[in-house]
């Protein structure tokens, strides 16, 4: 099979498997990425395969949807690539990706355990498509999906959470900014992926500035 026929199947494969997904991890979410990575890859040395096909099935089933689970998505991942008769090495690849590039995992003491080229490359789309306008958004739909509050004033965010007080939080959405959103600007491990963050970062600044004085009423005096 060549290589567009398998990232169609890929496609197809994702679409029909995330059809009814919350929207901030749905199809067009995996679309962004997808597209990112390519973009990024044109700036650096990775095997193209490796990096769509991770990108396509980094979210086939987010644990956060399926009790916490960090298994299902990459033996989801693999099932459905022997079927397409991948090679090993390539399955392997992409399953490790899948398996390392969650933010929640960067919480862990210690060094990562695995790391490649093409998992920075796809780790970085990933995480562009977390801030942002973008990634605003999703966080606003994420959390009314969860029904969680947009802001509370005396839930201050935790600054120093481990991975299983990530997983299990239930902090307002305004919090995620501070435990997650604003720390993506300085994980970037590619050059394009630094340059394309600044600027959304920037944006989520404004953004919050914004919030503050409407939630507090600054700047009204008509």
């Amino acid at each position: 099979m060549n290589k567009t026929q398998l990232i169609q199947n890929t496609i197809n494969f994702v679409k029909e498997n995330l059809q009814n997904a919350e929207g901030g991890h749905d199809w067009f979410h995996v679309e962004r990425v997808f597209n990112t990575t390519k973009l990024i890859s044109q700036h650096e040395e990775v095997d193209s395969l490796v990096v769509e096909l991770a990108a396509l099935l980094h979210d086939i089933a987010d644990p956060k949807f399926h009790g916490g689970d960090e298994a299902v998505g990459p033996n989801m991942a693999k099932k459905f690539l022997k079927s397409q008769h991948v090679d090993k090495i390539i399955i392997d690849h992409v399953v490790n990706i899948i398996q390392h590039m969650s933010f929640k995992n960067s919480l862990d003491n210690g060094s990562p355990t695995f790391s490649s080229k093409e998992l920075r490359v796809v780790q970085d789309a990933d995480r562009l498509d977390a801030i942002g306008a973008i990634g605003i958004a999703r966080a606003f739909n994420y959390g009314g999906f969860k029904n969680r509050a947009m802001y509370d004033p005396n839930i201050p965010p935790n600054l120093h959470m481990t991975k299983e007080e990530y997983k299990k939080s239930q902090a307002p959405t305004i919090n995620h900014f501070y435990e997650k959103l604003l720390l993506l600007k300085d994980k970037m491990n590619t050059a394009t992926g630094k340059k394309l963050a600044q600027e959304r970062h920037q944006f989520m600044l404004r953004f919050l500035n914004q919030f503050y004085n409407e939630w507090n009423g600054i700047g009204f005096d008509l």
